[in-house]
């Protein structure tokens, strides 16, 4: 498939306390395996685009926008809310994480790309309506999703793969019966929150040391047949790969096969159903020799589907 890395440089500028595991070297793990592999030659490679706030308000409240832009400190960096940093250059980051999504849709929808990655930070999922938390300022998925929305798309398929549940996503689409939400994590774990299912959110729980076929039963099992029924338009992905078996964030045991595994089936998906494309972003992921490892599987799968 015609596929894209979407980053920017300023995403390595959003500043962590020292020794914390969402740090800039995560967007360098990933870069250097794609250059390494050799793959980079068969991606576009783009630029993500300044986000407006605007754009971040499609979702979030204008409240938490505003309060956002006045905590950006003037040096140092400064706790902001639960688990949540910002430094200086902050904003700007922000800004090009939000807008990488942005420039996703708009290529999809003008037929010039079959997918795309994100690889951006800070992460989003767990950012709802009004407010930030565990890592995540805003929910750079949730706005790529109304952006896309606002263009006409009528059904978006999210499959969150973090290691911890999608709350802020499921918070945020919770009564949109246009968005089917599809989450699998660790459980009991952070955030603990609230995971009930209706007819368009299916929370996936799963227990400590769960592997590769645990994955695989669960997506073929209680996914796939709703995601097949659904038809989405669009497929987006919170690409957590903190699921892996050396990554100390989470207790699941997933290695790269599996993340090749559950990103043919989505690939495949997206062609029965005559999707227009697939988004990813990056969320999770902090071993960062296997979360190099780990996306360039997930994207390379992208590339050859």
């Amino acid at each position: 498939m015609r596929t894209a890395v979407i980053t920017h440089p300023h995403c390595r500028k959003h500043k962590m306390p020292d020794e914390h595991p969402e740090c800039p070297q995560r967007l360098d793990a990933i870069a250097d395996r794609l250059l390494a592999s050799g793959l980079d030659i068969a991606l576009q490679q783009l630029q993500a685009p300044k986000a407006s706030m605007q754009q971040v308000a499609l979702v979030h409240e204008q409240a938490l926008i505003d309060k956002v832009c006045a905590s950006i400190p003037s040096d140092k960096i400064n706790a902001f809310c639960e688990d949540v940093w910002l430094a200086p250059e902050s904003l700007q980051a922000i800004e090009r994480a939000v807008g990488a999504g942005i420039l996703a849709v708009d290529q999809i929808l003008a037929g010039d790309l079959d997918a795309a990655f994100c690889s951006v930070r800070p992460p989003g999922h767990h950012a709802n309506r009004s407010h930030s938390s565990g890592f995540c300022v805003f929910n750079n998925l949730a706005i790529a999703v109304e952006y896309a929305k606002s263009l006409g798309v009528e059904r978006v398929a999210i499959l969150d793969i973090d290691v911890h549940h999608g709350n802020g996503t499921q918070d945020i689409f919770k009564t949109h019966e246009d968005v089917l939400f599809c989450s699998l994590f660790q459980y009991p774990f952070y955030p603990n929150s609230d995971i009930e299912n209706n007819e368009h959110i299916i929370n996936s729980p799963l227990p400590l040391a769960s592997k590769g076929e645990d994955l695989q039963a669960l997506f073929t099992q209680q996914w796939l047949p709703r995601l097949r029924e659904f038809k989405a338009e669009l497929i987006f992905i919170s690409a957590g790969f903190d699921a892996h078996l050396e990554d100390d964030m989470g207790g699941l045991q997933f290695v790269e096969a599996d993340y090749q595994w559950l990103t043919e089936q989505i690939v495949q998906l997206s062609k029965e159903t005559q999707a227009k494309g697939i988004i990813s972003f990056l969320e999770g992921g902090y071993a960062l020799s296997a979360l190099g490892r780990s996306a360039v599987t997930h994207i390379k799968a992208l590339v050859e589907g």
